[in-house]
């Protein structure tokens, strides 16, 4: 038979164990932060039926989306958490109560080019607000929940904030017809040079004016009363002015929801990639450095595809996946998960050591076998291999006696002790 050569999809994650258990544990503390904002748990499908999962995506996604057919079912793989939720809302709107904050850490996937932190299949780490009539403090919830996040892994948060209302507004204020295309224009400004972003807008019909005052808005960031000062002339359509007002009352429910402001700024070159964005809009980064570990924003319309109650909805991601790869040697393993004891025993003493691994696993002690069937070499070679702390050697004088030899394999120490006093040891 020929052997087939072992490989994973590219882009595809897999962890080692001891790298698993780092990841779970930063997952763990994120959880707890999302729970101690009163943020309820929620899974979903993988796949979705692919009308749903369209309904809203728009821009560069559709490209990336894994779409197949099983059957008379055209199904796609979620890109993200967002419109699921939307879909889930939709389906219970009678039973959940309102607003529905809920957070939902699950895999998604998306075909573009494998790189350095980005990856066809990974993690993120949501949280949403979802209701009618939402104020701007959901938005602000949402955005404080990067520094309360990032700081539970010992990692300081900077958030970068703007709202697609200025945008939009100065668009539909000098007449632009195509005003979808222009923002997906508009958010690849960071990848590309200012003069390839120039000739896109004048080949989608703006003047090199218009060009001009665009570029003006994409600059301005730091300070909002600065920024206000440099733009509010730039237009007087009501969506423009409403979206810096709602700027000038979200930065203020941050400074009462006691955000340091060292951790966030205002940078109107942000928009997303996302067409369901209606308002506030927002990426976050380590501290100090360029990496974008999330981002989010308000929907105002998401549920408007599956119901006709007008949701309004909220939400920020943590790309977890790429936030592990970058820091995960900062991390050391979780030593609450690993193996505390291995036991090293005999043909004749093989089935006590069976009850002894039990009891000890009963009593919380993280105990297992070692090397069942090899000689009592290749036994201690595994132990050291496992990098276990302690070892049990279960001859048949300890197995009579109750008292077993403990030995510490960092400082080769042993001694002789009781269930109990092992027990106690241990932990």
């Amino acid at each position: 038979m020929k052997l087939i050569t072992p490989r994973k999809p590219q882009g595809f994650w897999e962890l080692m164990p001891e790298e698993e258990i780092v990841f779970e544990n930063m997952l763990s503390k994120i959880r707890k932060v999302f729970e101690n904002n009163c943020f309820m748990p929620l899974d979903t499908p993988v796949a979705e039926y692919s009308e749903i999962l369209l309904a809203k995506s728009g821009g560069e996604v559709d490209k990336e989306i894994y779409r197949f057919q099983k059957g008379n079912n055209d199904l796609c793989l979620r890109y993200d958490l967002t419109v699921p939720l939307a879909r889930f809302v939709a389906m219970n709107e009678n039973v959940l109560e309102f607003p529905f904050k809920r957070y939902q850490v699950g895999k998604v996937y998306r075909g573009e080019r494998p790189q350095k932190g980005r990856f066809r299949e990974f993690y993120q780490c949501d949280a949403d607000i979802v209701g009618e009539n939402l104020s701007i403090t959901a938005d602000a919830e949402c955005i404080k929940l990067y520094e309360d996040t990032l700081g539970a892994l010992n990692l300081n948060c900077y958030v970068k904030i703007s709202n697609r209302k200025i945008l939009a507004g100065f668009f539909e204020g000098i007449g632009a017809k195509n005003i979808s295309d222009l923002m997906i224009i508009y958010d690849k400004m960071a990848k590309l040079s200012e003069e390839e972003i120039a000739n896109m807008f004048i080949a989608s019909g703006l003047t090199v004016a218009q060009v001009d005052q665009t570029f003006l808005l994409a600059k301005q960031n730091g300070d909002l009363e600065a920024i206000i000062a440099k733009v509010e002339k730039l237009s007087d359509n009501p969506t423009f002015l409403e979206g810096i007002s709602d700027l000038k009352a979200l930065n203020e429910r941050l400074k009462y929801l006691k955000m340091d402001k060292k951790n966030y700024s205002f940078d109107l070159s942000i928009v997303r990639g996302h067409n369901y964005y209606t308002g506030t809009v927002f990426e976050a980064f380590i501290e100090n450095s360029n990496l974008a570990i999330g981002g989010g924003g308000r929907y105002d319309n998401l549920c408007g595809n599956f119901t006709e109650r007008k949701f309004q909805g909220v939400g920020m991601s943590i790309g977890i996946t790429r936030l592990f790869d970058e820091i995960k040697d900062k991390f050391k393993t979780d030593e609450n998960l690993v193996t505390q004891v291995g036991i090293v025993a005999f043909d004749e003493t093989m089935l006590f050591a069976l009850s002894l691994m039990t009891d000890l696993r009963n009593a919380k002690i993280r105990a297992d076998i070692v090397g069942e069937g090899k000689s009592f070499k290749a036994k201690m070679k595994e132990a050291n291999r496992r990098k276990l702390p302690y070892i049990i050697v279960l001859g048949e004088d300890e197995m009579k006696e109750k008292r077993y030899t403990i030995k510490d394999m960092r400082s080769s120490a042993q001694e002789k002790l009781s269930f109990d006093e092992i027990v106690k040891k241990l932990k």
